[in-house]
């Protein structure tokens, strides 16, 4: 492999005792290496502040790796790359210390100072961090240095302005790539070639052919252990903000020039403008908020949100939220854009479907008016997860004598591990931004919109004295959520017959 698909790195990881990085960081590393994507010129420095040495680091990288069930060969090869450095983040001697750890092990393993700070940890420290590595010299080495930031960028807009004005001060934006680990799911990355590589569906992209397109991410499990920072968050701010707001930008933004960082960026900046905005007197009919009661999930009673550990037991946080967004372009003018997330949800699953209009007149709507039967809607399902792959829904004939139509199913299926955030998405964006590929990365410009967009919604929920919508565990949200989209004549698509 060529210096370009083969990176020497070094990679300073701010967090490396935490579940992050033992879950998902770890096993990523190293499918990258058994893979052949990342040389033997590689180290990670493992942060925290835990007293550990570089053996308790290995002894629980190896075992990160046996729990992901991935081969085992290279394992003792692979664990002989990590380090351990003990670190008080405002201490500036822990930072002197990394700087000469780095350029004893570049020098070691002949990494040409190219170096990625991952922060797998509490944000709050992320400007502390970016702007100590600046001032003790760390970012000053002969390769290229790159920041690495996890969710939340922020909890709303003034927070996520200070968060990067801290971290400006220290990092150019392009050296800058936070990480939204949906952008790394395989169907998500598909999203673009459906819609860009395909002549049947391009030129019916817009208003005059889709009538809504629906994004659903629900989930089986609770808050389980995150009660007191599902607090701080809610669905909205969780899921909404960044996840699903991306899913509709890829889905309505303008074909880019080409498939380039800056050009895609650009397009999904354009169409985030053109999200018509919704103030805080108008939130209630554009969204709804949802809290789960106790309930039954496979044969299993379970408790209500308010009855988790570390729950306010008057809580109003929403584990539940819809919407609408209306896109006020000339491609979208029209047609409502309906997402959905919550927990504790009837199944787990993340759906796009895209619902084409009806024939302005159709035959066999006219046809089978006497039979009780009616011509069901063409769509497009995307299946992000469990299942990967994609779905088209027509119509056929029903077998028999009478010519009656009958919904049929085109499948394509991709073979897929299940998983929230599996490690193949953060196996891809590190190895993304070892590349120097910002694409599937948010520019400040699309965090600073979304937090904009959203922001007035929380407002009116946190002022609001209507108590919060209930529905039950084990089901889609509550009914008002059914009422938002039959006010548009639309209804949400069963997922479980998709």
């Amino acid at each position: 492999m060529s210096e370009n698909h083969n990176p020497k790195t070094s990679i300073v990881l701010f967090g490396a005792t935490g579940d992050l990085a033992k879950r998902k960081l770890y096993p990523s590393i190293y499918n990258l290496y058994i893979t052949g994507k990342l040389s033997e010129q590689f180290v990670v420095i493992g942060i925290a502040r835990r007293p550990w040495d570089d053996q308790t680091l290995r002894d629980n990288v190896r075992k990160a790796i046996e729990e992901a069930h991935l081969p085992t060969d290279n394992i003792e090869q692979f664990c002989n790359h990590f380090f351990y450095l003990p670190f008080d983040v405002t201490d500036t001697k822990s930072y002197q210390r990394l700087n000469q750890r780095l350029q004893e092990l570049e020098t070691e393993f002949h990494i040409p100072g190219n170096r990625i700070y991952y922060m797998a940890m509490a944000p709050e420290f992320f400007g502390t961090i970016a702007i100590q590595l600046k001032n003790e010299g760390v970012t000053q080495s002969d390769g290229w240095n790159r920041l690495v930031i996890e969710k939340p960028f922020g909890h709303d807009l003034p927070s996520a302005q200070k968060l990067n004005n801290e971290i400006r001060e220290a990092f150019t934006e392009d050296q800058i790539y936070r990480i939204d680990h949906y952008l790394g799911k395989e169907m998500v990355q598909n999203i673009e070639v459906i819609r860009f590589a395909n002549a049947i569906f391009e030129p019916l992209w817009n208003n005059r052919h889709i009538s809504n397109i629906q994004i659903t991410s629900s989930e089986v499990l609770g808050v389980e252990d995150r009660g007191g920072y599902y607090e701080t968050s809610g669905a909205l701010r969780d899921m909404v903000q960044n996840h699903l707001l991306q899913m509709v930008l890829l889905l309505s933004m303008d074909p880019p020039i080409r498939l380039a960082t800056d050009e895609v960026r650009s397009e999904k900046i354009k169409v985030l403008r053109a999200v018509r905005s919704i103030s805080s007197e108008e939130a209630d009919d554009y969204f709804i908020r949802g809290q789960y009661d106790a309930g039954t999930i496979q044969d299993h009673q379970v408790p209500g949100y308010r009855s988790e550990k570390n729950v306010n037991p008057e809580s109003k946080t929403e584990t539940f939220v819809s919407g609408k967004l209306m896109i006020d372009n000339h491609r979208w003018a029209g047609v409502p854009f309906y997402v959905r997330t919550g927990k504790r949800m009837a199944q787990k699953s993340t759906k796009i479907v895209v619902q084409f209009k009806d024939l302005p007149l159709n035959v066999y709507t006219q046809k089978n008016e006497k039979q009780d039967s009616s011509i069901h809607p063409n769509l497009l399902v995307i299946h992000i997860q469990p299942d990967e792959g994609i779905t088209l829904i027509l119509n056929g004939k029903k077998i028999g004598l009478l010519g009656e139509t009958i919904p049929v199913k085109l499948d394509y299926s991709h073979t897929s591990v299940d998983g929230v955030n599996t490690p193949e998405a953060y196996e891809r964006l590190i190895y993304d931004c070892m590349l120097g590929d910002a694409t599937n990365f948010a520019h400040w410009d699309e965090v600073n919109l979304s937090w904009a967009l959203i922001d007035p919604i929380s407002e009116a929920w946190s002022d609001s004295n209507k108590d919060i919508a209930k529905y039950e565990a084990g089901t889609m949200g509550p009914i008002e959520s059914e009422r938002l989209l039959e006010k548009d004549g639309f209804k949400w698509w069963p997922l479980e017959k998709l």
